[in-house]
């Protein structure tokens, strides 16, 4: 569970510093510019992160699953060379993913106007600048994006749905109790996909809501997930309290 933790707090800090650094010079200059190799750049860091995060949500949530239906088969089931492989995974989905995004992207052909309206560069807004019909790349972009979205977010509805039944066939009462075990998870999945879904599974119809909900899942959302899973962590709660009494009595 640790291990993959890591990996998800080390993709985190990738998610909120692709575009953050630009953003805040923007928010302090009067001219907005970025190149159209940076927007490409922006592009893909955004979906091969966001990607790998996705699939690693599913693995995480493959971890607690067999942590709570099968604890015996845990060590097993879950040793160092599963974790590693299921980390290596989604690192490739998101390298593909992103990849294929920006693959037919860069070759389109671009003329004014040359104005994204968002804070950083994302999909949806910069095929709208392409000389050229778009709706055909808007499906190709629902085939892609939004696909990756929904199927990981119904596998991960999936595997909480099968553990809360079977949670609460061979324990009475234990279905709340594997709630809370998950509930820090589910929170960050749910902070996570739900800005992903409502941008890419509808992409057609922009919202002035949009720009908050790309600002919200990456920049927001990353920050969050340390403290989530931090106070909803029995052992992280008891290391910090250990911590903290260790510092008050050296002073």
């Amino acid at each position: 569970m640790y291990f993959l933790l890591g990996n998800l707090s080390f993709l985190d800090i990738w998610f909120a510093s692709f575009a953050t650094p630009k953003m805040i010079r923007d928010f302090l200059s009067d001219r907005k510019l970025i190149s159209f190799g940076g927007c490409m750049a922006q592009i893909f860091f955004l979906h091969f992160i966001g990607g790998a995060e996705m699939v690693l949500l599913v693995s995480m949530a493959y971890d607690r699953y067999v942590a709570i239906c099968k604890p015996l088969h845990y060590m097993t089931m879950m040793n160092r060379q599963t974790c590693i492989g299921l980390v290596l995974v989604s690192w490739v989905i998101g390298f593909v993913h992103s990849i294929s995004q920006v693959a037919f992207t860069v070759n389109l052909p671009y003329c004014s106007p040359n104005e994204v309206d968002s804070f950083f560069c994302d999909l949806p807004l910069v095929i709208k600048l392409a000389c050229m019909d778009t709706y055909v790349l808007g499906i190709l972009m629902i085939s892609d994006s939004g696909l990756l979205s929904m199927s990981c977010f119904l596998l991960l509805l999936i595997s909480y749905t099968a553990i809360l039944i079977t949670v609460r066939q061979h324990a009475p009462g234990g279905a709340s109790k594997a709630l809370s075990t998950c509930s820090a998870h589910i929170m960050v999945v749910t902070l996570f996909f739900g800005p992903c879904i409502f941008i890419y599974v509808w992409p057609f119809s922009r919202f002035s809501v949009d720009k908050l909900l790309s600002v919200f899942y990456t920049i927001f959302t990353p920050l969050l997930n340390p403290l989530i899973y931090t106070l909803r962590n029995k052992e992280m709660k008891i290391s910090m309290k250990k911590l903290r009494n260790q510092r008050v009595t050296f002073h």
